[in-house]
This record gives structure tokens, C-alpha cells and sequence, in this order.
């Protein structure tokens, strides 16, 4: 009998030796998958529908536009909640509902993050419901700025890994503005972030000068798409008329040295748009031709040499004017 339970006994503390060793491997294991799970964002994220998306935080994704209900589909199948635009595009507010996600608009330019909007960003990504997707257009330059702003400020992640956010993302170091807020930016403490009021609107109004500009991208965009068609509507944009949307950009042109605004900016500023619209004027007539068969080649090398000029001026007047870092001004 004593054999039998020594048997017992000594097979009772192998299996407790066994089961607290597996206990024991389970934790390791545990803590080890939470030390992998910490050192995996910020990265990127698969998706079919979304421009660049990059997860700065458990709780906050950076990416592009969402466009149509296959994007917003995706933000639903990613589990976010909120979507926050830094873009000067009025968002899509009615498509986001559809799927039940909120909207708020904090619009910044390309020149860094204001303090007040840096301090709005954080109070959003702390209080507002995740996860959160923070966009701009492509999603490259301003939301990948706007989100490792708003983390470190918000004290969601260590300041040295904000710089990380734009390597991944692509962001150009020619917007020395955006990585400068980036850098510069420190923790902000709970209570003062407590204590701000914000009113977090889903869509807001922006300068008409700004307006006008985000009017201008969209369609020297489309241009480029039909540049890349060999200057024919693409094949996934059939209904784009390439001398129409020429016309309309020498027409954006046009309409903006007219405003008061412009007409108050620096000579150098005005002579970029007088530039710009005559060579969508350029382009427009070249389109026209090209489209009347009246001598195809010459109209395209033509349409090639004015789209090059508007492309040349818009970078020149963007790291002239808008691309300064909100510092130097």
C-alpha cells in the first residue's frame, strides 16, 4: 500500500512539475508576444481600398482619402470609429455614416501643426472612440504628421519614435515644416488636455484661398492620370475629357487672380498663377488639337511641355510660399 502511494504521489508531482513548467512557458510566451505586439507600429497596414496606411498606434491608424464605399467598408472591417480629416477637402460625412463611422474635420496645412490644432489632435485621439483613422489626400505628408503629433502629445507614444511615423509613410523631408512640429512636439499633460474645449465638428470651413488650391490639386491630379494615358482618358477614368479638364484648370487659375487674396499676395506669388494659366491654356488647346487629328504629334509634345510648366510652378510656388515651416513666418 505504502508503494502504491508513493506511485501516486510521485506521479502527482510530475504532472504539477509539468503543468506549473507549461504555467510557467505560457507567461514567458505572454510576455513575449506582448513585447512583439508593442515593437510592431508603427508599420504598415494591408488594404486594397486605403492610400498608405500606416498603424501609429494601437488605437490610431495614418493613411489616404477614403473614396467610395469599398474604402469606408474596409475602415468598418479594420474596426475604426472615427475618422479625423487634416485635409482641406470637405469629408464625405453621409458615406461614413452609412457604415457608422463619425466624422471630425481639424484641417491643417503643409507647413507643420499648429500648437492649438497639435493639442486638438491629441484630445481626440485620447477621448474620441477607436480606433481612429487620421487622413489627409494621399496620405503621405500631413496625416502621418498630424498622427505621430497627436500620439506624442497625447502621451500614446515616446516622443523618439514619432520621426519612424513618416519613414514609413513616405513623408518628403521637402516639407521641413511638417517633420520640424514633428520633432518639436512634447508630451502634453492629462489635465490640460482635460481641461481644453474643443468643439469637434464634422465638417468646417476653410480659407477660399486654401479651398481653391485643394480645387486646383484635384484637378491637376486627374491630369496626370490623363498625362499617363498618353493623354486619352484612362482606362479606369473613362469619363474624364482631357481638353475638359484643362479648361477647367486654366479656369481655377484665372478665377483665383481675381480674389482679393491673391491680388494681396507677393508679385512673385501672381506671376507663378499668370504663368500657370497660360500654359493651361496651352495645354487646353494642344488637347483640342491633339483631339482634331490636325497634327497629333506636335499637339502632344506641346501638351507635354505645358503640363510640365503648371507641374514646375506649383512646386516652385509650394516650397516658396506654402511649404515654409510655420516658424520662418
Amino acid at each position: 500500500m505504502s508503494r502504491l502511494v508513493a506511485l501516486v504521489l510521485s506521479v502527482a508531482f510530475g504532472c504539477w512539475q509539468a503543468g506549473a513548467q507549461r504555467q510557467a512557458d505560457g507567461t514567458q510566451a505572454g510576455q513575449k508576444t506582448k513585447q512583439i505586439t508593442r515593437q510592431q507600429w508603427p508599420q504598415r497596414i494591408g488594404a486594397n481600398y486605403l492610400p498608405n496606411p500606416v498603424r501609429v498606434h494601437p488605437k490610431v491608424i495614418s493613411g489616404g482619402l477614403p473614396e467610395g464605399d469599398r474604402a469606408f467598408k474596409e475602415l468598418q472591417m479594420l474596426g475604426v470609429r472615427t475618422l479625423i480629416s487634416v485635409d482641406g477637402v470637405t469629408p464625405d460625412v453621409a458615406t461614413a455614416g452609412k457604415y457608422g463611422l463619425r466624422y471630425v474635420h481639424l484641417p491643417h496645412g503643409y507647413d507643420g501643426v499648429p500648437m492649438q490644432r497639435a493639442r486638438e489632435l491629441a484630445k481626440a485621439v485620447r477621448e474620441l472612440d477607436g480606433p481612429i483613422y487620421i487622413h489627409c489626400h494621399h496620405g503621405k505628408h500631413r496625416s502621418p504628421a498630424a498622427a505621430s503629433v497627436a500620439c506624442v502629445a497625447a502621451g500614446l507614444i515616446p516622443a523618439s519614435q514619432a520621426m519612424s511615423v513618416l519613414q514609413i509613410a513616405g513623408t518628403s523631408p521637402h516639407y521641413r515644416g511638417l517633420f520640424e512640429s514633428v520633432r518639436e512636439t512634447k508630451p502634453v499633460d492629462s489635465a490640460s488636455l482635460a481641461a481644453l474645449v474643443v468643439e469637434f465638428s464634422e465638417s468646417v470651413e476653410v480659407p477660399p484661398l486654401a479651398e481653391a488650391m485643394v480645387a486646383m490639386d484635384s484637378t491637376h491630379e486627374r491630369l496626370r492620370l490623363i498625362a499617363q494615358a498618353a493623354w486619352s482618358p484612362p482606362s479606369d477614368h473613362p469619363d474624364l475629357d482631357p481638353a475638359h479638364e484643362a479648361l477647367l484648370m486654366r479656369e481655377q487659375f484665372t478665377e483665383l487672380l481675381r480674389t482679393q487674396g491673391v491680388k494681396a499676395k507677393p508679385p512673385q506669388f501672381r506671376q507663378f498663377l499668370r504663368e500657370s494659366e497660360a500654359a493651361a491654356r496651352s495645354l487646353e488647346n494642344a488637347l483640342r488639337n491633339r483631339s482634331a487629328d490636325s497634327n497629333e504629334s506636335d499637339a502632344t509634345g506641346m501638351a507635354r511641355i505645358s503640363m510640365a510648366k503648371i507641374s514646375a510652378n506649383c512646386v516652385a510656388c509650394h516650397t516658396q510660399y506654402r511649404d515654409v515651416p510655420l516658424s520662418e513666418k
